[in-house]
């Protein structure tokens, strides 16, 4: 029998458990990919962190990220903490790494207060759109929330910065924390579909410094709902910028919270830059907060 080390750490906040919880095992050596599944499982976390030697010419790491289903691209909180982990341990204090992941080359950014790792910045893949969803009265059953709430000028559409998402824009406050995800019409309008995971997002916000309230639904990867979803903060970022909610030149930043629905408030700082017009950066930032560790015995 052998002995796994992990640490605990929550996401996206400086807070013992609010955000997004994460396990990091940075010594799995021996462990094959359907072990660290069935690991991920058993934590049934959002996700899962393991970290392997570089694999790639100018990666720090190789770090793979499991749900309790699948194993993903990229993921933003298991990146972000997997970073404050191993920053936390080092004994030279570096304020940049490099993750290898599905997606290829992840640069982050480290900021160290009193010799403690602070804010923690993910650089992520530029931003694809993908197809507009029309059928708002659908997504709006799913929701179980009037079609009437959702933003009449703003599309229901799909964004990657790495892993796709569909973006919500809802009017009110209210109608999002109100929010009932309806299972059998996800499974009827978006299981399958490469966008299936849902994000949905108002304006209207509980703290003065945010400026968006946002809930994520990630049945197709089994998370329920997801306290603090990076990967898709990035994305909205991108989305906002498109369609002129925010005017990035050259840069715009904003905070958005998340999590606050279900018990483990999070704040995700978002970074968007631009170079003649067009998308040229997107940056998630947050901090961290060790909560515990252990063994797993296999």
């Amino acid at each position: 029998m052998k002995k796994y080390h992990f640490t605990l750490v929550d996401v996206f906040t400086d807070e013992p458990f609010s955000g997004n919880q994460l396990a990091v095992f940075t010594e799995p050596a021996g462990l094959s990919a359907a072990q660290m599944q069935m690991i991920a499982k058993e934590f049934n976390f959002s996700e899962v962190t393991f970290v392997f030697p570089p694999k790639a010419k100018g990666a720090d790491h190789w770090v793979r990220i499991f749900t309790p289903h699948t194993e993903l691209p990229m993921a933003g909180h298991p990146t972000i903490g997997t970073a404050y982990v191993l920053s936390a341990r080092a004994s030279r204090k570096r304020t940049r790494l490099t993750f290898e992941e599905g997606v290829g080359m992840i640069p982050l950014s480290i900021e160290f207060d009193r010799g403690k790792p602070g804010w923690i910045g993910m650089s992520q893949p530029l931003p694809r759109f993908g197809p507009t969803f029309n059928e708002r009265n659908q997504v709006a059953k799913m929701l179980s929330i009037d079609d009437k709430a959702i933003v009449p000028h703003l599309p229901i559409e799909a964004v990657s910065c790495g892993v796709p998402f569909l973006f919500v824009p809802v009017k009110d406050l209210r109608s999002v924390q109100t929010i009932k995800f309806n299972l059998e019409v996800w499974d009827r309008i978006l299981k399958g579909k490469p966008f299936d995971n849902v994000f949905v997002f108002t304006r209207e916000a509980v703290h003065k410094e945010s400026f968006v309230h946002s809930r994520m639904f990630g049945p197709g990867v089994g998370v329920q709902e997801d306290p603090a979803t990076g990967s898709a903060s990035g994305p909205l970022g991108c989305y906002l910028a498109k369609h002129e909610v925010i005017h990035p030149s050259p840069r715009a930043e904003f905070v958005s919270e998340q999590g606050l629905e279900i018990g483990r408030p999070s704040s995700i700082r978002v970074s968007i830059g631009t170079d003649q017009g067009k998308i040229s950066e997107v940056v998630v930032s947050g901090k961290c907060r060790k909560v515990g560790e252990g063994d797993i015995e296999l």
